[in-house]
């Protein structure tokens, strides 16, 4: 049986081969030194795994409780049992399980809110000896995260490196291992963001 931890980086894991595929090809990728940020718009919460929920339906007691988002990105509730969480944000968990209690309680009103959120992470995967999610901090670069990851296997190909950032829009920014090791162009400078996923190819 996997754990928790193992489950939910599967499932990231698989989502994150599924969206390189997806961007896979000739053309759909861009250069790191080409690459424009997007200005930075504050966006809703999205739910992640790990998170815990405070769910409170007003004046049902017995129907709010406190849920941790599971690896499958569900949360178990009364009445509604297992509910998809992953995705979300809090409003929008909030009008789905008002849809759902809608056949328990008259007009129910209810309101989601994040108790506690999940550690940001990126995630490795490809040519690299120990791919997996790991703990981002503010400071973290491609770099680092290959490193983390115990480095390129024999069988990389270091001008094939990309990062996948799903937010504002989907896309495949490509690096060398050469410039991020001598700090060539803008390779070095780059963040990585909760969620972005590493490809080594």
């Amino acid at each position: 049986m996997k754990r928790p931890r193992e489950s939910a980086e599967l499932f990231i894991l698989a989502a994150g081969v599924t969206f390189a595929v997806a961007c896979s090809g000739p053309g759909k990728y861009v250069w790191v030194d080409d690459y424009a940020e997007s200005g930075q718009v504050e966006k809703p919460y999205v739910i992640v795994p790990g998170d815990i929920l405070q769910v409170r339906v007003f004046n049902q007691d017995q129907l709010s409780t406190r849920a941790r988002v599971r690896s499958d990105g569900k949360i178990t509730l009364p009445l509604l049992d297992d509910v998809t969480a992953i995705g979300l944000t809090p409003v929008e968990l909030g009008k789905q399980l008002h849809e759902g209690l809608r056949s328990f309680v008259k007009d129910p009103l209810v309101t989601v809110s994040v108790e506690e959120s999940g550690p940001p992470s990126v995630y490795v995967i490809g040519e690299v000896v120990k791919p997996g999610g790991y703990p981002l901090d503010r400071a973290s670069g491609v770099l680092s995260a290959l490193v983390n990851a115990g480095g390129l296997t024999q069988d990389a190909s270091t001008d094939r490196i990309f990062v996948l950032r799903q937010a504002p829009s989907a896309v495949r920014i490509r690096f060398t291992y050469e410039a991020l090791v001598r700090l060539a162009g803008r390779a070095p400078a780059f963040r990585l963001r909760p969620g972005d996923i590493v490809v080594v190819e």
